[in-house]
């Protein structure tokens, strides 16, 4: 084995090292193990397309696409995007970015199997930013809007309450209602809401002011992970 081949394989390892680590930091589903993987993998790939070229194609006779092997890795690895990309009961989708970051990595890989070093650093080291300081940066100077979190929320509420005044009163306190789902549970009510209010409004401080809403008999409150 080559040192080239080494060193590229090696800079993939590395490349996607800084991917799962992010991850993992984060209690996402796709870890270090995982991006490693994923990453010099599809380097392994790009290496075995290009080199495959060089070796079996016989100039005159044979037309061969260097790249086509390593363009089937992108529509693979979106398998594995797809099953990080989870759909909760409450109606909300999470693991997106996890699953961008997926991607991100066989794209990773596969630059740096080509050779193309300085690239895939500055593209790891710009995802990073991208998903770490950025969001940070326009939160402090965008609008309102964006210094805003879900939360989702499950209610068991009496049927001797009235729904629409349950909802006023989440409403008045600083909460955004965004989605609805409400059915029956035995004898009581069980609501399902996605809201919006804002950061520094603490999770623990609205299941409190829920709770003390007449007729709530037991709430949940989840923060929803972007």
């Amino acid at each position: 084995m080559s040192l080239l081949v080494l060193e590229k394989l090696g800079m993939a390892l590395l490349l996607g090292l800084l991917i799962g680590i992010d991850r993992q930091l984060k209690h996402k589903p796709l870890g270090m193990k995982t991006s490693m993987v994923i990453s010099v993998a599809s380097c392994l790939i790009t290496i075995v397309s290009i080199g495959a070229v060089q070796k079996y194609s016989i100039p005159g006779y044979t037309n061969m696409d260097p790249m086509r092997l390593a363009a089937q890795i992108i529509s693979g690895v979106g398998f594995i995007g797809a099953g990080v990309i989870l759909r909760r009961s409450n109606e909300i989708i999470s693991g997106l970015t996890t699953a961008a970051l997926v991607w991100a990595a066989s794209a990773l890989g596969i630059a740096t199997g080509a050779g193309f070093y300085q690239e895939a650093t500055l593209a790891v080291i710009l995802i990073i930013f991208a998903i770490n300081l950025f969001p940070i940066f326009i939160k402090l100077l965008g609008p309102q809007k964006l210094r805003e979190k879900d939360l989702a929320i499950n209610i068991i509420f009496s049927p001797e309450g009235d729904m629409s005044t349950l909802i006023d009163q989440i409403s008045e306190e600083y909460m955004k209602v965004k989605h609805i789902k409400i059915k029956d549970l035995n004898e009581n009510q069980q609501i399902q809401l996605v809201i919006s209010t804002a950061d520094k409004h603490r999770t623990t401080t609205v299941y409190s002011k829920i709770k003390k809403i007449k007729y709530v008999l037991a709430a949940e409150v989840e923060t929803i992970s972007n």
